[in-house]
């Protein structure tokens, strides 16, 4: 049995990352981990809040009362995550991290074989746009799968799988088919961009084609030219929400991604479809 890991802002409880994460265990049969990175320096109130003027400064019984507002919160997030999973009748457990969120997740990561997680989770008081600085750090460092998911939970009824030629991108192919083999029968585009001076046909083609019929059964292969960017983004502009993304090659050097933006960055700032990301070390 597969272990599948969702992780939680138990402040800003996510229904869709509950949502797809139960989803798929069900499908796959797999144990669920619920990861709520409870922070204990991250509360969901600002410091101006325990003022109190009568008190003259900081009142500790604001705090108090607060840091127990913020206690019944995320125990009701927790509970939420237990109620999901009993009703899905899947095994499930809780951990409830209390450290630096980003360590805490990448350190779970390890021991998972697929991280589901929010495209806009911060674990801070503050809100982002996708891609979040967290996001992008933890998909830079991660060790295993990610599923990066939108606001709102749609059912997956299209995979669009995206190649260009390099193990990067069939790696991410593979450890897809390998962890959710039951959504290779959904219709499923192989899309591949090329430059304008390059030809018009998929690399590898017969490899390729002999490896994804093996864990595909609804294919259709697309190349189009262009740059990559621009073709990948207009392709997917008019996809409906239950259309996922199979990317890979995330990781750069830490220098490199100053110069040039990953297409998941592109992909989570202009789409709003769920997005598995995979890449060798």
């Amino acid at each position: 049995m597969q272990k599948f890991i969702a992780a939680f802002d138990g402040l800003r409880f996510s229904q869709s990352t509950l949502d797809y994460a139960v989803h798929l265990a069900k499908l796959s049969n797999t144990h669920l981990i619920g990861v709520f990175l409870d922070n204990i320096l991250y509360n969901s109130y600002q410091y101006a809040e325990l003022v109190d003027e009568e008190e003259g400064g900081v009142s500790e019984r604001k705090r108090r009362l607060l840091n127990e507002q913020d206690k019944i919160k995320r125990d009701e997030a927790a509970l939420s995550f237990e109620q999901a999973c009993h009703q899905a009748k899947i095994t499930f457990a809780v951990h409830r991290d209390r450290n630096a969120s980003l360590q805490e997740l990448l350190h779970e990561s390890i021991y998972a074989d697929l991280l589901v997680i929010n495209q806009t989770e911060t674990f801070t008081y503050f809100e982002e746009e996708a891609p979040t600085a967290f996001i992008r750090n933890l998909l830079s460092d991660v060790q295993c799968p990610v599923l990066v998911v939108p606001k709102s939970y749609h059912p997956i009824e299209k995979l669009v799988l995206l190649y260009d030629g390099e193990p990067s991108s069939v790696y991410a192919i593979k450890m897809f088919g390998y962890l959710l083999p039951q959504l290779g029968q959904l219709p499923t585009e192989v899309l591949t961009i090329k430059s304008h001076d390059q030809p018009i046909h998929v690399p590898e083609s017969r490899l390729m084609k002999e490896f994804i019929k093996r864990h595909f059964s609804n294919v259709e292969y697309i190349v189009k030219q262009g740059i990559v960017e621009e073709q990948i983004l207009g392709h997917l502009q008019y996809y409906n929400p239950h259309c996922l993304i199979v990317v890979g090659g995330y990781q750069r050097s830490r220098v490199s991604k100053w110069f040039r933006r990953s297409m998941a960055d592109h992909l989570l700032q202009y789409t709003k479809l769920p997005l598995f990301i995979a890449h060798n070390k």
